[in-house]
């Protein structure tokens, strides 16, 4: 519907321009030039009176990197330009898949399969997908998420699809994957979305979640394969025999896995894109947070592992229209797990000006297209834990309201103690340029933009535009695509801004500072790599979770360490960027500390671990979960 409204300014923006030349930019690159330059000024001058560090660089190296990956999307996400979820791409996923010590990436695509690169080190990769087996070529792939599943040390994964099922696979601990989905007894075929594993019982099992966003195809296959949309794609969740319940199955051992959605009380009526998962209520039991893409979120509340309740209205009252990407983190060091989700689809209500982007939406759709109730907040909302189970809205006070926002990857990746964020951000062609976000922490006072000094912003070295696509003016022609067409007899090509989905920040070359990696609109990835590590005081400390009792990656764990007169506190979910899950150490900023006195270990098990032993910063532990 509401976008839908935008498709009115479109054609004459695309006719003025298509009989002029071949090439149609769409929107006009010099849109906005002006507005990114005066950000990055008002960065730099916001940062010299700052005491955030932020003397260090990244560089998009993904031409050097072996990284070949090209996302391509269905047609109705782009050059049929039907507004639908197709529009959301694709996940980026990490993991160490042979045990070498060092993280490969999985790329999912829409269309042309998926891809597997290995990390070859020194910031280099090779392509494996060929022997990997997980390509899963003519499926419309979304969302991947990578677990022990059977806890035999080697990371598995899961792949979800557009009404192709979702794939399991176990790995054989060399990077090659067997499809187990049917004997494992995933079954349900959907609009599947995101997936994440978790141990909701604390059997030391993962169980599984997988996110049903809602019908929003018809049953005709398109030229390239993939379910052509409704025309009221957007309009879905107003209409209750579309919704799809999203799932989640119970690893019950040897790979097998029940569905108990049902049984644990796990199911509302939601436009599910993205869930996670945290000790919300202190009880040591995981809760679940699910993402509504166009109404109110859902809290559930986890009754000592045997089934859910929902609490949302009790513990957050007004929740985000249109969530997009979520994260659980201490954003603030007061050991209390805070809660971060941002909200792209408030944001497409009405064109916004770029002075605006930090302002939450002036929303112009109707209440009955709502169908909320006046429990919306039109924007991010960053949700402050207060203890005793309170939360308050602190978003625009903290500075973390973004524009046309994805996924959320956190870390600290100035290494100064302190948590920073990572937005994902942009719809590309055919609406103006939406910058990434990064934003860091001022000592949980506040975010501080800074996606324009740390050289984030503006992408691919300084451009804003790619080709989007090219059209056969010759064939018959429908949608945004005729009106490109006037005038012209031969193959027009219309750029479009460059927009990213989905990313994920990890130790990619392994020299002890955090990288970036994206999965970008009908575009390669960016392989965003800091020199944060030329750059002293610099001190750091990973730590790698073993369970025995515990489900083998720790997932739920909660670790805590003391340095001098700071602690630090994360927990171990595995979360980064959007419709993804990776397998990933975690990564502890020091500060000018050297060393770590103590690290505490709340397993999912319930077991408490100290290890007391000193640690020296700049490297890397292991800590195993006594038998």
């Amino acid at each position: 519907m509401w976008l839908i409204l935008l498709l009115v300014f479109i054609p004459s923006i695309l006719t003025a321009q298509s009989t002029a030349s071949r090439r149609i930019v769409v929107p006009n690159p010099d849109d906005g030039a002006d507005e990114l330059t005066a950000r990055a000024k008002t960065q730099t001058e916001h940062f010299s009176a700052s005491k955030v560090f932020h003397d260090f660089h990244f560089s998009d190296q993904v031409a050097t990197s072996g990284i070949t990956f090209f996302q391509h999307p269905v047609a109705d996400a782009l050059q049929n330009f039907a507004v639908t979820h197709y529009d959301h791409g694709n996940a980026v996923a990490v993991a160490d898949l042979d045990g070498d010590g060092l993280y490969d990436i999985l790329f999912t695509n829409e269309l042309g399969g998926n891809e597997l690169f290995k990390n070859m080190g020194g910031g280099k990769f090779k392509n494996i997908t060929a022997d990997s087996g997980i390509a899963l070529p003519g499926k419309v792939s979304i969302g991947a998420a990578f677990a022990d599943i059977d806890n035999d040390g080697d990371q598995d994964l899961i792949i979800t699809t557009i009404r192709g099922g979702d794939h399991l696979f176990e790995n054989d601990g060399h990077s090659r994957f067997k499809d187990i989905t049917k004997e494992a007894g995933i079954n349900v075929v959907a609009h599947s979305i995101s997936a994440m594993f978790f141990d909701y019982d604390r059997d030391g099992l993962v169980d599984l979640v997988i996110c049903n966003v809602g019908r929003y195809t018809t049953d005709v296959v398109g030229p390239d394969g993939s379910y052509v949309a409704m025309r009221d794609a957007v309009s879905g969740h107003r209409f209750p025999e579309r919704y799809e319940h999203s799932r989640i199955y119970k690893n019950l051992g040897s790979n097998k896995f029940k569905d108990v959605t049902e049984a644990l009380g796990l199911q509302a009526n939601m436009w599910n894109g993205d869930v996670s998962f945290g000790d919300v209520n202190g009880d040591g039991w995981p809760d679940l947070y699910f993402l509504n893409m166009q109404g109110d979120d859902h809290y559930f509340e986890n009754q000592g592992g045997q089934s859910f309740v929902d609490k949302t209205k009790q513990v957050f009252p007004m929740t985000p229209w249109g969530s997009m990407g979520i994260k659980f983190f201490d954003y603030d060091n007061d050991g209390r797990m805070d809660l971060l989700i941002t909200d792209m689809h408030s944001d497409m209500s009405h064109d916004v000006s770029t002075d605006d982007e930090k302002l939450k939406s002036e929303m112009r759709m109707s209440a009955a297209y709502l169908m909320t109730n006046g429990t919306s907040i039109f924007g991010n909302a960053l949700y402050h834990n207060v203890g005793n189970g309170r939360f308050e809205e602190v978003s625009d006070r903290m500075g973390t309201e973004t524009y046309w926002p994805w996924g959320i990857s956190v870390a600290d990746i100035n290494a100064d103690g302190w948590e920073d964020v990572f937005v994902t951000a942009g719809m590309g062609f055919p609406f103006r340029y939406g910058i990434n976000s990064m934003l860091l922490n001022n000592r949980g006072e506040k975010f501080l933009d800074s996606e324009f000094i740390l050289g984030i912003e503006p992408r691919r070295d300084g451009s804003t535009h790619s080709l989007s696509f090219e059209l056969d003016c010759s064939k018959p022609i429908t949608g945004v695509g005729k009106e490109a067409c006037v005038g012209q007899s031969d193959k027009p090509q219309l750029w479009g801004t460059l927009s990213s989905r989905s990313s994920v920040i990890f130790d990619l070359d392994n020299d002890g500072d955090l990288d970036i990696v994206t999965n970008d609109f009908n575009k390669e990835p960016m392989v965003l790599v800091s020199n944060r590590a030329e750059k002293p005081p610099f001190n750091w400390l990973k730590i790698m979770l073993v369970g025995k009792k515990s489900n083998r990656n720790g997932l739920g764990a909660v670790v805590r360490i003391y340095s001098g007169d700071k602690t630090y506190f994360k927990s171990n979910d595995g979360k980064s960027g959007y419709q993804a899950q990776s397998v990933l150490p975690l990564y502890f900023g020091l500060g000018t500390a050297t060393t770590v006195d103590r690290v505490e270990v709340d397993w999912p098990s319930g077991r408490k671990q100290v290890v007391s032993k000193k640690q020296p910063g700049n490297q890397s532990i292991t800590v195993v979960e006594p038998e």
